[in-house]
């Protein structure tokens, strides 16, 4: 009998992701590999995906956000052997831009009309979730 190799196989990190439209412009962070990328993280141990991005968002840009459900995920090769699935989701808020504050964890904030961001650096995996985005809700 043969057992399964489930276990054997690669593990990839999880970090959740959300996009938000805010006054018609989406926020982005920037990293200290000089890239923006979405607001999210990894998920806490017993954490469910929709909470950790609404958490996260709420750390890392200080709005609360409704979780509308995932746009998008994809795998993030960073470098060497670094690589993370990215689960995107789809975010809504009532809050303005000027209740954007960003945390220690990140360089910088920026705001950016929809048009902007595809010449931004940032990974492409971004950018499409984004264009996915607006598709259907900014």
């Amino acid at each position: 009998m043969i057992k399964p190799s489930d276990n054997a196989a690669y593990r990839y990190p999880v970090s959740v992701k959300g996009v938000v439209c805010v006054d018609g412009k989406i926020p982005l962070l920037k990293n200290e590999r000089d890239e923006f990328e979405l607001p999210g993280g990894k998920l806490e141990l017993d954490e469910q995906p929709n909470v950790c991005v609404g958490r996260e968002i709420k750390e890392e840009l200080n709005i609360d956000v409704e979780v509308i459900g995932i746009i998008d995920s994809w795998l993030y090769h960073i470098d060497g052997d670094t690589h993370v699935l990215i689960v995107t989701y789809a975010c809504r808020t009532n809050n303005k831009t000027s209740d954007l504050k960003y945390s220690s964890e990140h360089k910088e904030l920026g705001v950016f009309e929809l048009d902007e961001i595809k010449d931004l650096v940032m990974p492409e995996g971004y950018k499409s979730s984004i264009e996915k985005y607006r598709a259907s809700l900014c």
